[in-house]
């Protein structure tokens, strides 16, 4: 499947990885990252509105959907090596400097890329998560149930993936039930390629997960350390998770963003999806700033 009215293109990017990557539109660059577990694809509907007056980048993360999803060697998937490939690919398509938003794991993919890439990040979105450090320190107690994939993902090679091969369709299957306010928002025949390129990606979502749980952390832990922020303004669109699990969600990003914006969504969590006119109205919004 593809986005209306968008070219399809394979791009390398690094060390002979190639990004499969959807473009359309002509005007200043903005670059959107899908999350977990969804490929590009997700951004169809925000996509072609922004195409209107923007070139819009939408690539499948290394790893996901038709993209290559090299061996991991414990810095493969690291959310700076996934920064440094999208830095790498506006690059090719001609742009030094871009807006960059994310969803979900993409999301994660992004803030990365604002903390290493300040000078080429021009504006930042984050749909529906928060900074790896801080997902960590607020999942505890009966409340990390919701989150019980992040802990069977960051198990040692070899179990999470013949656990998740063993019923591939019913484990991806959940998230996409579980999360979406609206189950009409994800099409059968959407759903269908979601779950397609996740079974054939299972080693690379799983290490991507376990990246988050590693080496991901120790990035974020050396920028509190040394008080690194992101230097662009910046949008968080989130659901009220700080309400449900006990926390400020605000807060917790001000701690990153110098120049925040934070909104919280009456959605699900596949909101470019499901709320598409609000997200095109806040990326609007953050372009404006």
């Amino acid at each position: 499947m593809k986005i209306s009215g968008f070219a399809q293109r394979r791009v390398t990017v690094a060390d002979g990885v190639a990004l499969n990557v959807a473009v359309g539109g002509t005007g200043s660059p903005v670059v959107l990252l899908h999350g977990f577990p969804q490929t590009h694809l997700m951004w169809r509907h925000v996509a072609a509105d922004l195409a209107a007056d923007h070139t819009v980048i939408c690539p499948d993360l290394r790893g996901y959907g038709d993209s290559d999803k090299p061996e991991d060697d414990g810095q493969t998937y690291a959310k700076r090596t996934m920064a440094a490939d999208v830095v790498a690919l506006a690059r090719a398509l001609g742009h030094e400097r871009f807006a960059l938003a994310g969803h979900d794991r993409g999301a994660l993919v992004a803030v990365r890329a604002g903390l290493d890439h300040p000078d080429a990040v021009t504006h930042l979105a984050s749909l529906d998560v928060l900074p790896t450090l801080d997902m960590w320190d607020v999942m505890r107690g009966a409340s990390a149930a919701v989150g019980f994939h992040l802990y069977l993902m960051a198990q040692p090679p070899g179990l999470p993936e013949a656990m998740i091969s063993g019923s591939a369709d019913r484990f991806f299957g959940h998230f996409l039930d579980l999360w979406a306010n609206d189950p009409n928002a994800i099409p059968a025949d959407v759903r269908a390629a979601y779950l397609r390129a996740c079974r054939g990606a299972i080693p690379s979502i799983v290490a991507d997960y376990r990246a988050s749980a590693g080496v991901d952390v120790e990035h974020d832990e050396a920028d509190r350390q040394t008080g690194t922020r992101l230097r662009m303004p910046v949008t968080v669109l989130q659901q009220d998770w700080g309400a449900a699990l006990g926390y400020d969600a605000a807060a917790l990003w001000r701690a990153w963003a110098q120049d925040l914006e934070h909104r919280t969504v009456s959605c699900g969590h596949f909101m470019a999806e499901e709320a598409p006119a609000e997200v095109v109205k806040a990326l609007r919004d953050l372009l404006a700033r």
